[in-house]
């Protein structure tokens, strides 16, 4: 029996190139290695207040994404996360055993909770939910970017706790991030990395942008003060072009070197450009197609809800016969 596999994003803002090198490529690549379970997590996206007419688009949009990237509906599941209700039960269950401490030492909610006057509580139990969709589905490997690490070994701890109290229960997930691609700099700010929630047009290429736009965004990207591409002293903006390029096309390092060296910035910036376009023509081509017939997605999303329903609910019935609250079986 193939290990289960299971990674989500958010259904908030727009999917860009990083969100695809750093994750979705990726799922693509392993989804036939595993039993493959991957999640548009919206429960997670209400910590902080969504519209909801456009937080139901993004669900829809994200799951055409999914679809357009290669993720085979076939073999992998694609769900919904609040239309499975072990997630929001199994969260309950793993907050009574997680100390506060532990959710006030992560380093994003201390980010997010100074960038609001106010703040709901869901934001501090996120990490909670988020081992909850790990751990409800016994998933052995998690696919996530270098940001979510500290999450991933927050969901490591509560297993471990649990299972200490209760008795071996939850299977311990483990981390796999690729080697190439997995952390695309911001374009503007090519010192952070690129954010689906970052103000400014000129911060990201989203997966759905048309060719004008990714051409406009590329050729404004902060470079450095040197004429040309020097591999030793470049800056990051630089770096990070010469990132992006080499994620999508694959090109080893020396094939860089020689073909870049000494390149103007103009001519490497058209060059990436071109790269991204056609890149990102098939998926968006694929995506057109897959949102044309809205009945189509909706049942993807549907099947994957009612194969994934059995795991989460064995699951669920598990902890809480070890807790010893009232179970139906």
């Amino acid at each position: 029996m193939k290990p289960r596999v299971l990674s989500g994003i958010q259904p908030t803002g727009n999917l860009h190139i990083g969100n695809y090198l750093g994750a979705l490529r990726n799922w693509v690549k392993i989804q036939y290695d595993y039993e493959s379970i991957f999640c548009i997590v919206d429960l997670h996206a209400v910590t902080v207040y969504q519209k909801p007419e456009d937080l139901k688009a993004k669900i829809v949009e994200l799951a055409g994404l999914f679809l357009a990237a290669g993720i085979d509906p076939k073999h992998s599941m694609v769900i919904v996360q609040s239309m499975v209700p072990g997630h929001a039960e199994l969260a309950w269950l793993l907050t009574c055993v997680t100390p506060v401490g532990w959710l006030q030492r992560m380093t994003q909610f201390k980010a997010k909770s100074e960038e609001q006057e106010t703040i709901g509580s869901g934001l501090m139990q996120y990490p909670v939910l988020m081992a909850a969709d790990i751990l409800l589905y016994q998933a052995k490997v998690v696919p996530v970017g270098d940001d979510q690490s500290q999450h991933l070994e927050l969901a490591r701890d509560i297993a471990q706790r649990f299972n200490s109290l209760y008795g071996d229960t939850f299977v311990m997930p483990e981390t796999r991030l690729p080697a190439v691609g997995a952390r695309v700099m911001g374009l503007d700010e090519p010192e952070k990395k690129m954010s689906k929630s970052a103000p400014g047009s000129g911060h990201a290429v989203a997966l759905l942008d048309p060719p004008e736009v990714i051409r406009k965004k590329i050729m404004r990207a902060t470079t450095d003060s040197n004429p040309a591409v020097d591999f030793e002293k470049a800056g990051p903006g630089v770096v990070n072009l010469l990132a992006i390029f080499q994620a999508f096309s694959d090109w080893p390092d020396d094939k860089m070197k020689a073909h870049f060296s000494d390149m103007r910035y103009g001519d490497l910036k058209k060059q990436v450009a071109e790269m991204v376009e056609t890149s990102l023509d098939p998926i968006q081509r694929r995506y057109r197609e897959i949102t044309s017939d809205p009945g189509y997605l909706d049942g993807v999303l549907r099947a994957g809800a009612e194969r994934v329903d059995p795991i989460a609910r064995s699951t669920v019935e598990l902890v809480k016969g070890r807790m010893g609250v009232y179970t139906r079986g």
